[in-house]
């Protein structure tokens, strides 16, 4: 704006100017507000995109709220980490947990059992496996009900895990402080441009006519997108209310937070489901090279010990079934 100015307030021979000075020159005299106009078109023209990617993002975690809620397989994994935890807790304080916060999903990959073979997320999902597995054995009457074809069953009912919870894996990838000020830096252009149509003048021409039209159906869907905003954001907050109870303030300060531990999550599921598929498949190759040998005694199975550890269990703190019955669909 500066440089403008002096372009404009030039007094000399325009033609000594530098070549792209000579052309702001004779613009800027034909033109006195060129620029503003120019500023006003770049912001039109960006707009439409700008809105609609605010509005897939409040889309992304309204449908990233509510799959949190309604997936099934996320919470039966819920369910088998509770009970796990309270079984590994027997004896403690912590041994008759209602509930347990979300954080503790980014540890159990790194609990090992007491021989150091596994871990507590490789146990946990051998056992949802399983069970998904016999589920639909069962349902779909097979008749093979071997532990290899529970195996290979749950492996594929675990599988849906990822489509489940596809819009909270893609929330996980938003940036909070960036989304939070877009409605608001929109309409903040949209304040600056209307100055702009303001300070040039009462003209009637086609420009400020357009762009006054322009702003007010501008302002008009703002202000029902930043009311989206708003109902969104309550429903992000119930959300980390609910799975991320007894957290403080302070590590509350990116919401999107928990999208991101449950993106990390079902990564860690989805990998473990690979290497028990790789389990399996190298069985399968191992039994058919001794095939042809008489069959081994099958050996004893040795349980899995975990030490007690404290994952953020609950006690008493949360009703799972009453706050899930008790909310509607906008709510959590």
């Amino acid at each position: 704006q500066e440089e403008a100015s002096k372009i404009v307030q030039f007094i000399g021979n325009p033609n000594n100017l530098a070549e792209a000075e000579s052309f702001l020159y004779y613009i800027l005299k034909a033109v006195p507000t060129s620029f503003n106009h120019l500023k006003a078109m770049l912001f039109r023209s960006n707009y439409d995109s700008e809105i609609l990617r605010l509005k897939e993002y409040l889309q992304t975690l309204g449908l990233g709220c509510k799959e949190l809620k309604t997936s099934s397989l996320f919470l039966k994994l819920l369910e088998a980490i509770l009970k796990t935890g309270n079984r590994m807790n027997a004896g403690t304080s912590r041994g008759n947990a209602q509930g347990f916060n979300l954080s503790a999903l980014t540890k159990l990959s790194d609990v090992k059992s007491t021989n150091g073979k596994t871990s507590l997320l490789h146990f946990i999902v051998e056992q949802v496996v399983h069970s998904e597995g016999k589920r639909k054995a069962i349902y779909e009457k097979h008749n093979d009900e071997s532990e290899k074809e529970y195996v290979i069953l749950g492996l594929q009912v675990l599988s849906g895990l990822s489509n489940e919870l596809s819009e909270a894996k893609k929330a996980a990838s938003m940036h909070y402080n960036s989304f939070i000020t877009m409605c608001s830096t929109l309409s903040s252009h949209v304040n600056e441009i209307r100055h702009i149509i303001t300070c040039c003048g009462n003209t009637k021409g086609g420009f400020t006519n357009e762009m006054k039209g322009f702003l007010e159906l501008c302002e008009d869907e703002l202000k029902v997108v930043k009311e989206e905003q708003t109902r969104i954001m309550e429903l992000v907050k119930k959300t980390n209310e609910y799975y991320l109870a007894g957290t403080s303030k302070d590590n509350m300060s990116n919401p999107f937070h928990l999208f991101v531990i449950v993106k990390d999550f079902v990564d860690k599921v989805g990998q473990t489901c690979i290497e028990l598929k790789k389990k399996v498949e190298k069985k399968n190759v191992g039994m058919e090279s001794v095939s042809t040998t008489p069959p081994l005694s099958p050996s004893k199975k040795v349980p899995l010990r975990f030490r007690s550890i404290d994952l953020n269990f609950l006690s008493n703190k949360l009703e799972l079934e009453s706050t899930f019955s008790s909310q509607s669909e906008d709510d959590f």
